[in-house]
């Protein structure tokens, strides 16, 4: 090596920075090719005694380079935290795994038991997830409680290498009495998509050890997160979920819903540029309203989220005693969704939690769009309405198929009798009427884990309300008591329930093929009776409220009707029990 390299290299190693058993050459720019040009940095690291934690970042290490310092580790056991992110800059990408491959060899000589392993920014692809592979099988990382591999282009395929090696470490360490018990797991921009996403969802619900789960710009859409999200509910510590970046649209959301229920230490959560979209947002709404009660940040930035919702959502959060940040920019509020959502945060007195709404991307247009769930593993979740099923099962079995719901799991819909199927194809007044006391059977026929089909029945019967008193006291009868069931569950499921109602009748935009129906004043009227009932609480009121007030327009055809519920709603929303 020339006079003058020696003379830089021991320039940069004199800003080494050691203490509290830490040896750090973070962001000295060494390029290290050989033998040669370690020979001092591996001297230092030889006579350290009590090695805990070796920081290699922000320098560019080659195979032979590597080796050596290898060997130097080979007798350091107490060595537990390896920096090692952004170390092979110019390398290519044939010599990382090689390199990685004697490091960890070192690292299970000496019988090294890691805490943190960070490979984050090294682009070594799936190759490099196998020469990383034997390390993490090993009882080397046994121990390991923060794994960073943040953008490391490790695809589909580093992504199935991983969980595999996660497994089998897990199954390993627990055959010895103590699990593998991952806490921080990180791996944003990998590419990791649907396969490698569901691949991993194996791994995490397995450890059920995970505080934090960091996955943004992954290319996951909705098959892949019903996947992570049954995964999630088995890891009951989980404080931060960071999916940033990702395509949930209305399947992912509302999975996602479902898990955060049984989470109750949850602080942060990261679901912006997602996707998310007004009826998602509506479901997490109903979580924030009944759980996560220590929620601190709540991020659903560009996610194509409306007035309505939004404000459905800054309803949910008031009573969250630890917040301290609520991000909605980048939606479709326009000036005056924005405007109004300010108002409401400020009359809440919340006004400082709100981020910015600067690129508030204006109202969305009213023409129809290709749902970009349509389109994506079009075989995989046909029925949107199984997406609000309730967790019947204790190991989460309604997502079954790495998150994907067979129809042979669907609930089971009771026996309908044939007069009753013979109403609800073509229902009548007179057919309703004839049915006497068998209508009881209406309510069997509405079920709160099939939203769109019980908003489809309610709406067939409410339009056959009339000024006729007996057919009027049937009509309402029935309305009550299928109302009564499907507003009695959780808050999941009947924001579900009426958020479909809601799309049916033209309030809000829906995902999917369903399409809404042309209103009638009966229909309106039955809901203004509804209202006022008792089973009808007032936050489901305010919820229908925030609609109906928000679009008028959709209204316009039974003005009248339209005022009375609006009257209703308005005034059981100002009137809490």
């Amino acid at each position: 090596m020339a006079s003058d390299d020696i003379a830089q290299l021991a320039d940069a190693l004199s800003k080494t920075h050691v203490g509290d058993g830490e040896l750090s050459y973070k962001d000295l720019g060494l390029k290290l090719d050989n033998a040669e040009s370690v020979e001092e940095l591996v001297r230092e690291i030889e006579q350290y005694q009590g090695l805990r934690a070796l920081c290699l970042e922000g320098n560019t290490l080659g195979v032979d380079a590597a080796r050596v310092i290898a060997k130097a580790l080979e007798n350091k056991d107490l060595l537990q935290r390896c920096y090692w992110s952004d170390m092979f800059t110019g390398r290519l990408r044939s010599e990382i795994p090689t390199a990685l491959k004697s490091l960890g060899s070192a690292l299970m000589s000496a019988g090294a038991r890691l805490t943190e392993l960070d490979l984050s920014d090294n682009a070594f692809g799936p190759d490099g997830v196998k020469g990383i592979e034997q390390l993490l099988k090993s009882p080397s990382c046994h121990t390991l409680r923060e794994l960073k591999l943040n953008n490391c282009g490790m695809g589909i395929g580093g992504g199935k290498i991983l969980a595999e090696a996660l497994i089998e470490c897990h199954r390993q360490s627990s055959a010895l009495g103590a699990p593998l018990k991952l806490r921080v797991f990180i791996a944003g921009r990998n590419r990791l998509e649907n396969e490698g996403a569901r691949a991993l969802a194996k791994a995490f619900q397995l450890m059920g050890s995970l505080e934090e789960v960091h996955m943004p710009q992954n290319g996951i859409n909705y098959a892949g997160v019903m996947a992570l999200a049954s995964a999630m509910r088995h890891n009951p510590e989980l404080r931060v979920l960071n999916f940033n970046d990702n395509t949930f649209t209305k399947k992912g959301t509302l999975a996602m819903a479902q898990a955060l229920k049984h989470l109750r230490n949850v602080q942060v959560i990261n679901f912006g540029d997602c996707l998310v979209r007004s009826e998602g947002a509506i479901a997490l709404a109903a979580v924030l309203r009944e759980g996560l009660p220590i929620l601190k940040e709540l991020n659903l930035s560009f996610g194509e989220i409306t007035e309505a919702a939004a404000l459905v959502v800054a309803q949910a959060v008031l009573d969250k005693p630890h917040m301290e940040k609520m991000d909605l920019n980048g939606n479709c509020l326009g000036e005056e969704g924005c405007e109004a959502l300010r108002e409401a945060m400020e009359n809440m007195d919340k006004g400082d939690m709100l981020a910015s709404l600067s690129d508030d991307e204006g109202e969305p247009e009213d023409e129809d769009e290709e749902d970009d769930d349509d389109h994506e593993n079009s075989g995989d979740d046909d029925d949107a309405s199984d997406d609000c099923n309730e967790d019947n099962e204790e190991d989460g079995d309604i997502v079954k198929e790495n998150g994907i719901m067979r129809k042979d799991d669907s609930p089971e819909k009771p026996q309908c009798p044939a007069e009753i199927m013979s109403f609800l194809s073509c229902p009548s007044a007179e057919k309703l009427l004839q049915l006497g006391e068998t209508r009881t059977n209406l309510q069997q026929q509405v079920n709160p884990s099939d939203p769109q089909g019980a908003a489809d029945v309610l709406l067939k019967i409410a339009s056959l309300y009339s000024g006729d008193p007996e057919t009027k006291t049937a009509v309402l009868e029935t309305i009550d008591a299928m109302l009564k069931k499907l507003l009695s569950g959780s808050a999941l499921q009947s924001y579900c329930f009426l958020s479909t109602l809601l799309v049916l009748m033209g309030l809000l935009k829906g995902e999917g093929k369903m399409k809404k129906v042309s209103l009638v004043p009966g229909q309106l009227l039955c809901l203004e009776h509804a209202v006022q009932q008792e089973y009808f609480a007032q936050h489901h009121a305010s919820l229908l409220h925030t609609f109906t007030s928000k679009n008028s327009e959709a209204l316009k055809s039974c003005s009248s009707a339209g005022e009375r519920l609006n009257s209703a709603l308005e005034k059981k929303c100002h009137n809490q029990h």
